[in-house]
């Protein structure tokens, strides 16, 4: 009660010193002055329309989405734990803050003019209060319309639309050259290492999903349709690893514990035995937004083609 109490003071004493200086300027007989975010247009949300700013330079992200804000030039000034770690972020990140959406006093103070995140975050209202807040429901787009949405609430529609276009043609282009050279019938499977649990992944989950899947078309094993294609993951054994195993497989990982490498079971499997097996940093691989798909792209041509 006392930190909600305290955000309510922190809010009005902010409305408070903007009214003032309002005042003073129009005292003064000085027009005020214009900021990128001053202007606003209605944005659709799944919630229904919000008044957003035309022009934001203030954008905290609380989950899933700072690489489609960075990729569209857009500031950020906050964003989730799981960008923070990720390398691939780190020179768009330099000064940027981490806030959870529990850190309602430090938002507050990062005084930010739109809020993104997904559905499930806590205390969406209490953020309204602070900033328009947008949130998404994750799978309900694809991972391209996805961007494109953000290009919408952004006011960056056309650059994101340009995106989506131009990695689509380099990704099949890519997908077909991969095909020529592993062949039309062969597989890919693609698993993760995570606090010492191994999944299995479907076509839609990110870790190079869509591209290789939804792009290029590569095959998926029907084990792994079987298992992960509703909920696009599925956790097992590392003893059965092989089981879901293609022709090919990538696994990110976070380095927690590879001991199954060493396992017979895992030596057995014939891509391992064939060397063909591709292996990623997990941190960079969580998302599916342009900076990171970009240097997926560039992963899988290189292990399939070079």
């Amino acid at each position: 009660m006392k930190k909600y109490m305290l955000l309510i003071v922190l809010l009005l004493a902010l409305i408070a010193s903007g009214c003032n200086t309002s005042e003073n300027d129009a005292q003064e007989g000085e027009a005020p002055e214009e900021t990128g975010s001053s202007e606003t247009f209605t944005y659709e949300s799944e919630n229904g329309p919000i008044e957003v700013p035309t022009n934001p330079e203030r954008v905290i992200v609380l989950s899933s989405f700072a690489g489609n804000v960075m990729a569209l030039d857009v500031p950020l000034v906050g964003v989730d734990s799981w960008s923070k770690i990720n390398p691939r972020y780190d020179e768009y990140l330099q000064g940027v803050e981490e806030v959870t959406d529990e850190s309602l006093e430090k938002i507050l103070e990062l005084e930010p003019d739109l809020i993104i995140g997904l559905s499930n975050i806590k205390n969406v209202d209490k953020l309204n209060q602070i900033a328009p807040t947008v949130t998404y429901t994750y799978g309900n787009l694809d991972y391209l319309t996805q961007h494109i949405e953000i290009g919408k609430l952004l006011n960056k529609e056309e650059e994101a639309q340009s995106w989506v276009d131009d990695f689509q043609q380099r990704a099949q282009e890519a997908g077909r050259e991969i095909k020529e050279k592993i062949g039309e019938d062969a597989t890919v499977s693609v698993f993760e290492t995570f606090d010492k649990q191994m999944y299995v992944f479907g076509d839609n989950f990110a870790r190079g999903t869509e591209i290789l899947y939804q792009e290029m078309e590569l095959n998926m094993p029907e084990k792994v349709q079987e298992v992960a294609l509703a909920d696009g993951y599925f956790a097992l054994s590392n003893e059965v690893i092989g089981d879901y195993a293609g022709d090919y497989m990538v696994i990110s990982t976070d380095g927690s514990d590879n001991s199954y490498q060493e396992t017979e079971s895992y030596q057995n499997i014939p891509a391992v035995q064939n060397g063909q097996v591709f292996e990623a940093d997990a941190k960079e691989f969580y998302f599916n937004d342009p900076l990171t798909l970009e240097l997926q792209l560039e992963f899988f041509k290189e292990k399939f083609l070079e």
